[in-house]
């Protein structure tokens, strides 16, 4: 048996119809398993006007049911079991008694299917999540755009649904201009109701819409000799914008064809919603366009080509007056004055304080990405100019994009006391200033040139410490100043460069000019080698902390008070962990564990590009025989470790002896971590993390054999001792590589 439940409105926006028709399915998938229904297919639609639901193979009823419920026990006061006969409707002789306690069998006969149904449409139109939505006339129902209709049929009756006067039928109709006389018609199950639709100009399914507007617009540029450029976003928009999608060719004015080919398809696609066209002998775009209609029109198209060329014209024209204002001479200079009244954050201070900020950061990492620091600095100071140009200011999209033109454009007059450029020169800081937005997603390319690499950087760090500064950290799915997708740009950037960044370092330094609100010359500093002193078990982590809290103290404390130091240690601790976090969202993407990096991040070490080198070589190790089974041992030394050092109130370190009349699998195990450790501290100072693993996988065996024949806790003391010692040789020789006591398995 079948539900056919649509939900037909005013016009439901283009962005919202996907996650509408995703809730549509999740909230009736809920209430269906809640009601024990089973079905066999659950299909969901969404488009302009219209939500629909169709569920296959529902049963007439539920299936009856027994439920158990426990009662009191047997010796328990009567009024205990007084209250359990009338919650249960049952007399004393129908319960049942199992090791002294009442228990009573209630069969529970099924509902109809329909009353049910019409339940869960009720409470999902109720209850629905619109991202947006309105009240009309004097109901109470919230929906994204008024509610007309309600078709619900269950088998092909029409199952009784009234919310806020909306009664249910079994009645819809079809293109609010083409169809039939605009008459409602009804129907009887899903197959009926999806003809009846297609005769009547609907195409139901917004996949079916997206397939015929690319193929009919290939169809129509393949008849001019013209290409179309290819734009998903547009498509999924234009298919929840016409439920009759008929796309036209348009004409352009030629000479528009001057302005910048980003400007002119950013025109047409966020404000006309156009897509653009080219000629595929060039490659360039062609003074044409291609809007799609939501009817048949019956001269062809020319009417409505002619009134959205006169529509695009104006919006080109306003573009082509921006381009000339924007290239007059001393143009990025008054933009940069004009940034000082721009305000980034009330609390984080002005645009202009903010690209001081992101020039000393870019100077500083210039040398780490092999770039520049001139041209770094110089990308970094013009890098948010345009904000403060015509264009921008009308087309905010092209952000970064006018940037890169307009240092291009303005270079042979010189930038305000950074000299003349070489055309090099002026490329390489054009081409930063263009993509250091980038990546802006997952799927965004990564920019690899060293003064891009250096000035994004710059410009996602200082995001991430000064909204971390005044607290403003991502909740749950709430991200409003998009820190989850920067600190993923800059594990990308460090990657994609191979960018050797001391996480905590660059951090601090970024946090000192938030809180200080200028820039500074960066001190030397030795955390490295408070770091690989941690590493080597030379320092406890209490020290390791208290050391690089007091280097901070030493390297920044003429720039800050003992306050902000505090502070930003505090918030910089918070901001290794979130970047922990994001490196596990995308190793998980790739397929990696996310316990691995919280293995390799305990370690202390913050350098990206290690972090993830020693990921990738230790997901690789564990999947192995060697791997899993030296893991087994490790934890199981750990274990033993762990209940001894508590019980001795010490821990034990140091290197096993060679004790007369040992066991040869003890022996072998002393001799094999003799022979391994010289072999995995060359392969960490290379840094060439599989051939660490290959040095670990050597003590397997012996580890295995050790564990088979070898007693640890002899009654001899300094036996006992010994073998104590020999464990934690193995743990701390694991324990270099990654903790291995976060790793599951």
């Amino acid at each position: 048996m079948q539900l056919l439940l649509e939900l037909f409105s005013e016009e439901i926006p283009a962005r919202m119809q996907a996650g509408a028709a995703r809730d549509l399915e999740r909230m009736a998938r809920e209430r269906l398993s809640a009601a024990e229904l089973a079905f066999e297919q659950l299909r969901v639609f969404a488009g302009p006007r219209r939500l629909t639901l169709v569920i296959d193979g529902l049963p007439p009823a539920q299936a009856d049911r027994r439920e158990e419920r426990k009662g009191p026990r047997a010796n328990a006061p009567d009024q205990a079991l007084q209250g359990f006969l009338r919650s249960t409707g049952l007399t004393r002789d129908q319960l049942t008694e199992r090791d002294g306690v009442y228990f009573a069998c209630l069969d529970k006969p099924g509902r109809p299917t329909p009353v049910i149904l019409a339940e869960m449409a009720e409470a999902i139109i109720r209850s629905f999540p619109w991202p947006k939505s309105m009240r009309w006339g004097g109901g109470t129902l919230r929906w994204v755009r008024p509610l007309k209709r309600i078709l619900c049929l269950f088998d092909g009756a029409v199952v009784p649904v009234i919310v806020d006067g909306i009664e249910s039928g079994d009645v819809t109709e079809g293109h609010r201009f083409m169809g039939e006389r605009h008459d409602p018609f009804s129907v009887l199950n899903f197959d009926d109701y999806a003809m009846g639709l297609a005769k009547r100009f609907v195409i139901l399914d917004a996949a079916e819409r997206k397939r015929e507007i690319e193929a009919r617009a290939k169809a129509v540029c393949a008849q001019h000799g013209l290409e179309l450029v290819e734009d998903q976003g547009l498509l999924e928009e234009v298919a929840g914008l016409a439920e009759w999608p008929v796309p036209i060719l348009g004409d352009m004015d030629p000479s528009f064809l001057d302005l910048p080919p980003e400007v002119i398809r950013t025109s047409m696609r966020v404000h006309q919603r156009y897509f653009a066209v080219r000629d595929p002998a060039t490659g360039k775009l062609a003074p044409h366009f291609l809007v799609t209609a939501n009817i048949a029109p019956q001269d062809g198209g020319a009417v409505i080509a002619h009134g959205n060329a006169r529509v695009l014209t104006a919006r080109l024209s306003d573009a082509r007056f921006f381009w000339t204002e924007d290239q007059r001479p001393g143009a990025i200079d008054a933009w940069l004055d004009k940034l000082n009244g721009v305000t980034f954050h009330a609390k984080l201070g002005t645009m202009a304080e903010r690209v001081e900020r992101i020039v000393a950061l870019a100077e500083d990492i210039a040398p780490r990405v092999g770039a520049d620091p001139k041209l770094a600095r110089i990308a970094a100071k013009l890098c948010k100019a345009d904000l403060a140009s015509g264009m921008v200011g009308e087309f905010p999209e092209l952000q970064g994009v006018m940037g890169g033109y307009y240092v291009r454009a303005l270079a042979s007059a010189g930038f305000e006391g950074e000299g003349t450029l070489t055309a090099d020169e002026v490329n390489a800081v054009a081409d930063a200033v263009r993509d250091h937005y980038k990546p802006l997603g997952p799927s965004d390319s990564v920019p690899t040139a060293p003064v891009t690499a250096a000035v994004a950087l710059a410009d996602k760090l200082d995001t991430l410490v000064g909204f971390f500064a005044i607290d403003e950290k991502p909740t749950g799915s709430r991200d409003p100043f998009g820190l989850r997708r920067a600190a993923l740009g800059v594990i990308r950037l460090a990657q994609s460069s191979n960018t050797r960044v001391d996480l905590f370092e660059v951090l601090t330094q970024a946090s000192i000019s938030v809180e200080t609100d200028h820039s500074f010359e960066r001190l030397q500093s030795d955390i490295n080698k408070i770091i690989h002193a941690y590493e080597d078990d030379l320092i406890s982590k209490r020290e390791y902390t208290r050391l690089r809290r007091n280097r901070m103290r030493q390297a920044y404390g003429s720039r800050a008070s003992e306050t902000s130091l505090k502070r930003i240690y505090l918030y910089v601790s918070d901001l290794i962990v979130f970047f922990a976090d994001r490196l596990k969202v995308l190793l998980r993407d790739e397929g990696k564990r996310h316990d691995l990096v919280d293995a390799v991040f305990a370690l202390g070490d913050d350098d990206l590009v290690r972090i993830v080198r020693r990921v990738e070589a230790l997901d690789g190790f564990l999947k192995t025989e060697d791997g899993a089974s030296l893991l087994a041992g490790y934890k199981r030394a750990s274990n033993i470790l762990k209940i001894e050092e508590k019980k001795d109130g010490l821990s034990y370190s140091g290197t096993a002896a060679h004790l007369a009349e040992a066991p040869a699998a003890e022996t072998a195990l002393i001799d094999a971590i003799a022979q391994t450790l010289p072999k995995l501290d060359e392969a960490l100072a290379a840094e060439d993390y599989t051939e660490a693993m290959i040095a670990l996988s050597k003590l397997r065996i012996p580890l295995d054999t050790f564990f088979g024949t070898v007693f640890v806790n002899d009654p001899a003391p300094d036996v006992r001792k010994n073998r104590l010692i020999l464990l934690s040789q193995i743990r701390a020789a694991a324990d270099r590589v990654a903790d291995f006591s976060k790793i599951s398995g």
